[in-house]
C-alpha cells in the first residue's frame, strides 16, 4: 500500500471486529469514511473551516447515538409499512424495528450498523462491500452491496451503490448524510431547491398513504430556491417526506440544491434516483458531542436521501423496488460543493 494512502484503526465493534477509518482526497474535498456502516465520518471543503455534515470524533458514539449520520442503510432503505409485502405471490414479514409497527432502513442490524470490507483504496477513491445474508430481518436472498466513494473535479463527491441478489428481494440503498453548510447550531437558515412536481403524503406512522400529491400551491413546493424554514399558520412544517423526481431511474440530473448565505457554501445533488427524501432533522437530540465538539439538537442538519420511493412494493404506480437474480441495481449520486 502506498505511503500516500491514509488508513487507521478507528475502533472495535462489540463482536471484536476492527473498524477502520479511511481518508480520500480530491477536488478540494477531504472525506473520512469508516468501515462500520460505510459511514462518511467527516467531510471538509478547502477554504471552509467547519465540517459539512454531522458525525462523531470517536467510534463508540456511533452505535450509541448516531441517527444514521453519514451512513448507508439497507438492504431496503426508508420505510415498509407494517413490514409486510408480497413478492411473486409469496408473503414476507420483515422485522418491525420502528416502534414495533414499521420496518425502517433494513432492520435493527441493517448494513448501516455492520462492518464492511475494504475492496480497493486509492488516494481519491474507496470501494467497500458487504453481504446481507438470506433471512436476516426477514429478507429473501443473499444480497451483496458494493459502495464506491470517489472525490474528483471541483468539490465533487460521487457515490455509487451496486446491489445483486441470488433471489428476488427488495433493494434500495442510500446515503444518509445530515448536511450543515455553515456550522451554525441549526440548518434552518439554509435555502433549498428540490426538482419535484409531486410529493408523498404520509400517515401518522410516516408511511406513504399511496397518494401522489402535486406540490403546486403547497408548503412542499421547493421547485425554486426557498427558505427551508416554513410555516403553515403558526406551525413550522416538519419535513420528512419523499419528493417524487420520476417514476423510474434515469441518467444523472440535478435533483436538489442547498446553500447557506452565512458561509457562502452551496451543495448541488445530482442523481439517477426516482425520489429524494428531504428530512429536516427535527427529531435530532444527540446525547454526545459531535465533530469539533458541536451539539446536535433539532434541525442541526438536513438529509437529502436519493432513493426509490418509500414503501414502493406496496403501492401500484410507485417505482420498482424489486431486485432479481442476474440484475445489478446501480444507484448513483453526486454531491458537488462550492464556496463563493
Amino acid at each position: 500500500m502506498s505511503n500516500k494512502l491514509e488508513r487507521e484503526v478507528f475502533g472495535q465493534t462489540k463482536a471484536g471486529e476492527t473498524v477502520y477509518r479511511v481518508v480520500i482526497k480530491g477536488g478540494g474535498l477531504t472525506v473520512r469514511i469508516i468501515t462500520w456502516g460505510a459511514v462518511i465520518q467527516d467531510l471538509r471543503l478547502a477554504g471552509h473551516e467547519a465540517p459539512l455534515q454531522l458525525g462523531f470524533e470517536d467510534f463508540d458514539s456511533y452505535p450509541l447515538y448516531s441517527a444514521y449520520f453519514g451512513a448507508t442503510p439497507g438492504r431496503c432503505a426508508n420505510r415498509v409499512g407494517g413490514g409486510g409485502f408480497t413478492l411473486d405471490g409469496k408473503d414476507y414479514q420483515l422485522e418491525r424495528n420502528e416502534n414495533g409497527v414499521t420496518h425502517l432502513h433494513g432492520g435493527s442490524d441493517n448494513i448501516a450498523k455492520r462492518n464492511w470490507t475494504i475492496v480497493e483504496h486509492e488516494a481519491d477513491r474507496l470501494v467497500m462491500k458487504i453481504v446481507d445474508p438470506d433471512g436476516r430481518a426477514g429478507y429473501p436472498g443473499n444480497c451483496t452491496i458494493q459502495a464506491t466513494f470517489w472525490v474528483h473535479g471541483n468539490g465533487e463527491l460521487s457515490i455509487t451503490y451496486e446491489s445483486t441478489s441470488d433471489q428476488p428481494t427488495l433493494a434500495n440503498v442510500c446515503q444518509h448524510a445530515y448536511f450543515n453548510l455553515d456550522g451554525r447550531e441549526d440548518a434552518l437558515g439554509h435555502d433549498i431547491m428540490i426538482a419535484a412536481d409531486h410529493y408523498l403524503p404520509t400517515d401518522e406512522k410516516q408511511v406513504p398513504t399511496g397518494e401522489i400529491r402535486p406540490v403546486d400551491g403547497t408548503e412542499f413546493d421547493f421547485r425554486e430556491m426557498a427558505p427551508m424554514k416554513r410555516f403553515v399558520g403558526s406551525e413550522q412544517v416538519l419535513y420528512d417526506h419523499n419528493f417524487c423526481l420520476s417514476r423510474e431511474r434515469t441518467a444523472k440530473r440535478t435533483v436538489a440544491l442547498a446553500r447557506s448565505l452565512y458561509s457562502g457554501v452551496s451543495l448541488e445533488v445530482r442523481s439517477t434516483e426516482p425520489g429524494v427524501q428531504f428530512y429536516a432533522g427535527f427529531k435530532l437530540n444527540t446525547g454526545a458531542p459531535g465533530l469539533d465538539g458541536r451539539k446536535y439538537g433539532p434541525f442541526a442538519g438536513f438529509c437529502l436521501e436519493t432513493q426509490v420511493w418509500p414503501d414502493a412494493i406496496n403501492h401500484d404506480g410507485f417505482p420498482n423496488a424489486v431486485l432479481r437474480p442476474g440484475e445489478v441495481l446501480r444507484q448513483q449520486t453526486d454531491y458537488i460543493f462550492t464556496k463563493s
